[in-house]
C-alpha cells in the first residue's frame, strides 16, 4: 500500500462534537472529539478508496497511462 496525504476541514458541530470533511474526496464524518472525528475520517477515506479501487479494477480494460498537469500551488499546499 501507498501512504497518501489528504486535507480536511474540521468544524464544531451545532449539536456538539465536530464535523470533518475531506477536501479532495467526497468523504465527511463526525466525532465527539477532534481526535475521534479525525480517526473516523481516516477510516471513511480508507473505505472509500477500497471501494473505488475495486470498481476501477472491474471497469478498467485497456492501457493504463499517466497524465501530468500543472496545478495551482494553492491547491497543493
Amino acid at each position: 500500500m501507498t501512504s497518501v496525504r489528504y486535507s480536511a476541514v474540521l468544524q464544531p458541530a451545532e449539536e456538539g462534537g465536530f464535523i470533518i470533511k475531506c477536501l479532495e474526496l467526497p468523504v465527511a464524518t463526525q466525532g465527539d472529539t477532534k481526535e475521534e472525528a479525525l480517526e473516523n475520517l481516516k477510516e471513511a477515506i480508507e473505505g472509500y478508496l477500497e471501494v473505488k479501487a475495486e470498481k476501477l479494477k472491474e471497469q478498467t480494460k485497456g492501457e493504463r497511462v499517466e497524465v501530468i498537469v500543472e496545478a495551482p500551488s494553492t491547491l497543493m499546499a
